[in-house]
């Protein structure tokens, strides 16, 4: 009897995924533990694991497709042997009115309009995407297009129902004259563009957008924020991480400011554990409770073209500033590729999302449930600043900004938290003991 492989439960808050693409093709045989397909997740973009050996007799949802979870994907078997899509609500009937949301065009003869010059033979993804008069393309993606003076009319994509991604867009400008592959018109530059800043169309939606909308209006409708912020020397930590990087360049050592504040963070809550707690909404009939977590579990936000994601250094309290910033690279490049497993992103007990490489001076963020607080840090600023003994001279400054949930941090138990904080970032020698 053939296997049935399901869209399996691949995050916390996981209800769907879409099927982005089948790695392998009916008919194929496969093994246990192979790749069949990539399924984006609210989170991340991940592969499917084959549980069975035999061959790919079926499947049942198409590249493209909004799956909920438990609903059949594939089946798997011995060649020749017949298999039905499984008789359940959520069968391939519940599958097709999924993968209706959002539209996708019909593939078929289009009117095609008088073309300025020959285009390029788009991919048939590409040719999916436009039959309908409209191009799919992602917000960062239309940004870096504009930035590389890229033309979208040449670019064929390779997203989800041929939607076009950066990758595309990073492809498309590094391609070669005559290639055969359009890598875009260079703009004159004028000191002012005229016409549209973007084109007018509705974009749907991807999972995670989805996800995070639900949960920013979540945080922000249910948990009482309260904002508090000093402004701390980052002299010491600037001169001790230029310090080590120029000692240890020879062995690959190159440290970021964020890896010292990931690592205060965790010694500052080692400090102030209050602050290391989650609210946990009680079940009926049961009392509220405050979880108190043992180990500090820090994550930190990383800007992908979907959205944002925070990858979890796990017992930091414990880790070297070293080992911080090795997991943090390797975190972060998994989450920008969307590989990063579910117990990668899930468990944080506080988390620093960090603008300062962005230019901003000071933000005020939103609490990533069931976390009780969360760390925003801006730029470094040089400027003016009064020494202990009445001197003006010059300094360096860093606006340091925490969130908290008024149902389990209270004021004082904030301001302790960002004092010592403080002290850790202010006396950078202490994070290396």
């Amino acid at each position: 009897m053939a296997e049935i492989i399901e869209m399996p439960k691949l995050s916390d808050t996981m209800t769907d995924g879409v099927l982005v693409k089948w790695l392998r093709n009916e008919g194929d045989v496969v093994k246990t533990g192979e790749m069949l397909a990539e399924v984006e997740t609210d989170k991340a973009t991940m592969e499917l694991e084959c549980f069975f050996d035999g061959t790919l007799l079926k499947i049942f949802a198409k590249a493209g497709a909004r799956v909920p979870v438990g609903s059949p994907l594939c089946a798997i078997g011995k060649p020749g042997e017949k298999v039905d899509a499984p008789s359940s609500p959520a069968a391939p009937a519940s599958v097709e009115k999924i993968e209706e949301k959002p539209p996708e065009p019909t593939p078929g003869p289009a009117v095609p309009a008088a073309p300025a010059e020959p285009p390029s033979k788009p991919s048939p993804a590409a040719e999916k995407a436009t039959s309908s008069g409209r191009q799919r393309i992602s917000p960062l993606a239309r940004k870096l297009a504009a930035e590389k003076g890229i033309d979208l009319r040449g670019v064929a994509g390779t997203g989800p129902g041929g939607r076009i991604v950066r990758a595309d867009i990073l492809a498309a400008g590094q391609a070669p004259a005559g290639s055969g592959e359009k890598a875009g018109t260079a703009r004159t530059a004028t000191p002012l563009q005229s016409g549209p800043i973007q084109k007018e169309e509705l974009v749907p939606v991807s999972t995670m957008r989805e996800t995070i909308a639900r949960r920013l209006v979540e945080s922000k409708t249910t948990i009482p924020h309260f904002f508090l912020e000093i402004e701390v020397d980052a002299g010491p930590v600037l001169l001790l991480r230029t310090q080590l990087n120029a000692a240890l360049e020879s062995e690959g050592v190159r440290l970021s400011v964020n890896d010292f504040i990931l690592k205060a963070a965790a010694g500052a809550l080692r400090r102030v554990p209050d602050v290391n707690c989650s609210w946990e909404s009680p079940a009926k009939g049961a009392p509220a409770a405050i979880r108190r977590h043992a180990s500090a579990h820090v994550s930190f936000a990383v800007a992908i073209e979907a959205g944002l994601i925070t990858p979890v250094v796990r017992d930091a309290q414990a880790k070297s500033v070293f080992e911080i910033s090795g997991e943090v690279k390797a975190l972060a490049k998994r989450a920008r590729d969307r590989k990063l497993a579910p117990s990668e992103f899930t468990g944080g007990t506080f988390c620093v999302s960090n603008l300062g490489m962005m230019g901003i001076n000071r933000f005020s963020a939103i609490i990533n449930p069931p976390n009780a607080a969360i760390l925003s840090v801006g730029t470094t600023i040089r400027k003016p600043v009064v020494a202990d003994d009445g001197r003006i001279v010059p300094g360096e400054r860093m606006a340091l900004g925490l969130s908290c949930d008024h149902r389990v941090v209270d004021g004082a138990t904030g301001a302790e938290f960002l004092n010592a904080l403080r002290g850790l970032v202010e006396k950078p020698a202490l994070l290396l003991l």
